[in-house]
């Protein structure tokens, strides 16, 4: 029994922490407007792109609608962002599952990676 529960503890400390889909969602809005000193996106969005995997490595948005001003980004986990070039993990550091919006032109892009 012992050499079981020995075995499910090497098991379970080796798999990757990044075995499962680390996604994030991306939606685009033309505005936005603060209340209670929190921003609120107006419904529906402009655009919602497909979530990205971020689990092998960055990955970069859609470009963004050319009346895109502003996205709201969710990741499952935490990640880093940046809209200069290849994201890496000292970039913009975002908390898991709380939504966090930026400023953004249209015609850009965004690029994500796990931030562990």
């Amino acid at each position: 029994m012992r050499k079981w529960i020995i075995a499910l503890v090497l098991i379970l400390t080796t798999v990757p922490a990044c075995a499962a889909p680390a996604r994030v969602w991306i939606a685009e809005f033309v505005a936005i407007r603060v209340e209670a000193a929190a921003p609120f996106a107006t419904l529906p969005a402009l655009a919602r792109q497909t979530p990205l995997d971020i689990s092998t490595g960055a990955k970069t948005s859609a470009v963004f609608n050319m009346q895109t001003r502003y996205i709201r980004i969710v990741c499952e986990v935490q990640c880093a962002v940046t809209a200069a070039g290849t994201a890496t993990p000292s970039d913009i550091l975002l908390p898991a599952l709380r939504p966090e919006y930026f400023g953004v032109q249209g015609g850009k892009t965004i690029s994500v990676i796990l931030a562990p």
